[in-house]
């Protein structure tokens, strides 16, 4: 059941809440937060609240810079690492402009949007993501440095882990914020980690997805360490990405179970997949750093798909009943879950609606680069991504014009100071490590 505004204003009475953070993203996944006191939040729930649009990156105009925040009060949540005296609330908000009408650049409402056009043609999906991370060591002062926290690797226990405490803290966290955690464990790099969370309806579990990431960064900094979800932080080690899990249903059955046909609904959605995957690298794949992960470490790098095969781009991993998805393991956690979702389940769309056929698998391991001879590949740099997706008849319908400009014209900037800069490794920390 759904809470509603009273529900929430009920809550915040009986249980000495103080502070509510009002959250969103930047177009480019950024997250961002006002806090009020609780006495305001009635006003807030009947006015919203006002905000200076133009200071967002990608958002507005100086001239025409007032956006409304509205919080959703079904993403309630208590954050439990600040104190219990005082609580502090959070919910996530969508954006209007003043006089009530969509914000272009609300990208909550652009993933709904997707949702809606699936439900028109009595399809559901769920869907669940995989982010992985790496824990770095501070030095005296508090600052990140690139020392990971432990040499452990793939599924390692301790001694070699040093993280299954602060996982453990972590996922605790998750399950008092009303996540579900699943699996954690240390990942094949040097002080990487993965925590999943159960998979839910897309607009959820991009949600959950942000939480999950301001969760791990929270707890980590108490622990005196830093949480980092760049993709490449280590050129010697394994990149993090952010794997997108998703099922496809219609009255009730996953169309993703037993035998894909090349002519099924779930063929076409795979199919239309594999036919958009350059065009949503740029979105799939933001930062000049994301692409020296492709093409190692179970990184794909080639626009294929089989069963279970880990270096192709679309898998279908060995599950049963509900749990029969295909996985898409190009995106990286440095992207903005609601755009990657509700471009992914778009292109999946498109597929169904031009009954695109199902290309044969490719049963091969691509890391050995002859067994990909003659497939296509993923762009090589983010400035080949965005000359893809800006020439993309695809990705022109499904944006907005002001938010495709803006987005393309913030990451031609980040790849002209990456390609400039005197020196690349202090300027990849500065807006890169230090930042994701």
């Amino acid at each position: 059941m759904k809470h509603t505004a009273q529900d929430i204003l009920n809550y915040v009475e009986d249980n000495d809440v103080k502070f509510v953070r009002l959250a969103f993203c930047d177009i480019f996944g950024n997250q961002k937060n006002i806090s009020v006191y609780s006495s305001e939040l009635p006003r807030v729930f009947e006015y919203g609240i006002c905000f200076d649009g133009s200071s967002i990156a990608g958002f507005m105009n100086t001239e025409e810079s007032d956006l409304i925040l509205w919080p959703d009060p079904d993403t309630m949540t208590i954050l439990p690492w600040r104190p219990a005296e005082g609580r502090v609330m959070r919910m996530y908000c969508d954006i209007t402009l003043p006089d009530g009408k969509p914000f272009e650049g609300n990208c909550r409402g652009y993933l709904q949007s997707v949702v809606d056009r699936f439900q028109a043609r009595g399809l559901s999906c769920t869907v669940g993501c995989e982010c992985e991370f790496y824990l770095f060591e501070t030095d005296e002062h508090g600052n990140p440095t690139r020392i990971p926290m432990d040499h452990g690797g793939y599924f390692d226990m301790a001694p070699l882990d040093k993280g299954e405490n602060i996982r453990r803290e972590i996922c605790f966290a998750m399950e008092d914020m009303g996540l579900q955690p699943q699996h954690s464990h240390h990942e094949s790099g040097h002080g990487q980690n993965e925590i999943d969370f159960l998979y839910s309806a897309p607009l959820r579990t991009a949600d959950n997805v942000n939480t999950l990431k301001s969760t791990i960064k929270a707890i980590a900094g108490s622990n005196g360490l830093f949480a980092s979800f760049m993709p490449k932080p280590l050129a010697d080690q394994a990149g993090s990405g952010m794997h997108v899990n998703l099922s496809l249903i219609r009255d009730g059955k996953n169309l993703f179970a037993g035998d894909i046909a090349p002519d099924s609904e779930a063929g076409h959605f795979i199919a239309g997949l594999l036919a958009h995957a350059r065009e949503l690298t740029a979105f799939c794949n933001p930062v000049p750093n994301s692409y020296k992960r492709f093409g190692s470490c179970e990184a794909p790098q080639y626009i294929s798909w089989s069963r279970q095969n880990r270096s192709q781009l679309v898998r279908l991993p060995s599950a049963s009943g509900e749990f029969c998805r295909l996985e898409l393991r190009s995106p990286d956690p440095a992207c903005n879950p609601y755009l990657v979702i509700g471009l992914i389940l778009a292109a999946g769309l498109d597929g169904i609606e031009r009954k695109l056929p199902l290309p044969a698998p490719v049963n091969r391991n691509l890391f050995h680069k002859e067994a990909a001879s003659g497939l296509e590949s993923l762009p090589h740099t983010l400035r080949e991504a965005i000359t893809v997706a800006a020439q993309s008849e695809f990705i022109a319908k499904e944006l907005p014009l002001a938010v495709m400009n803006k987005y393309f014209e913030y990451q031609t900037q980040l790849c002209i100071a990456s390609e400039t800069a005197h020196d690349p490794a202090a300027w990849e920390r500065e807006h890169c490590f230090l930042i994701l």
